[in-house]
């Protein structure tokens, strides 16, 4: 069952907010740059939130958003309509985030442990803060696949489907991919926890 909401008297259900994103990507093939703004608005929060979870700070975050809004532009007339526009623009966010953390990390600028944080809505205790930091340093020590499919799924709360299809996998292999990666955590988790007691 789609979601509803109620605006200006009218009834807005998900499968609405769709087909006018359509329209907007319809029309944005056509030349209207107003188009394309439209779907900005209605997009920049959340694709924000995405980058925010991989790069794990603001001003880098609004880079990376910026960033996916001109590939998306840059592709949009490749985007065929076989899923939701926002899981297209999810896929287009996660490939600039992990193209620009791979460039850095290979040119010693930040480690990987930037994939994987959810923003803070407050100021955490600091024993709260410890344990974000511990998990960071355990999501950035799994391969970047399974890095990406925890973060996707767990911290940014996209479902199975959706995740597949941002990371352009049958959904077996996510399952699959998943499976594998909560045993690494696990493992990952209990030597940080052996340091922790060892220090």
């Amino acid at each position: 069952m789609s979601q509803a909401v109620l605006t200006g008297g009218t009834i807005w259900t998900a499968s609405m907010a769709e087909d006018s994103d359509l329209e907007y990507v319809r029309r944005t093939r056509e030349g209207d740059p107003e188009a394309f703004a439209r779907l900005v608005g209605r997009h920049q929060n959340t694709v924000y939130n995405v980058a925010y979870r991989f790069m794990r700070d603001p001003g880098r975050a609004e880079d990376m958003t910026q960033e996916a809004f001109l590939k998306a532009f840059r592709l949009i007339k490749g985007f065929r309509g076989q899923c939701a526009f926002s899981t297209w623009l999810y896929r287009v966010t996660c490939s600039v985030c992990l193209t620009e953390l791979k460039r850095r990390k290979r040119r010693r600028e930040v480690p990987l442990s930037a994939m994987g944080q959810a923003q803070p809505a407050c100021s955490p205790a600091p024993e709260k803060a410890d344990d974000a930091e511990r998990i960071r340093r355990c999501v950035a020590k799994l391969p970047d696949k399974y890095a990406t499919a925890v973060t996707l799924y767990y911290l940014q709360g996209i479902s199975y489907e959706e995740t597949a299809e941002i990371m352009r996998i049958p959904l077996g292999t996510l399952k699959t991919w998943m499976h594998r990666a909560r045993k690494r955590l696990k493992k990952v988790v209990e030597q940080e926890l052996e340091l922790g007691e060892q220090s």
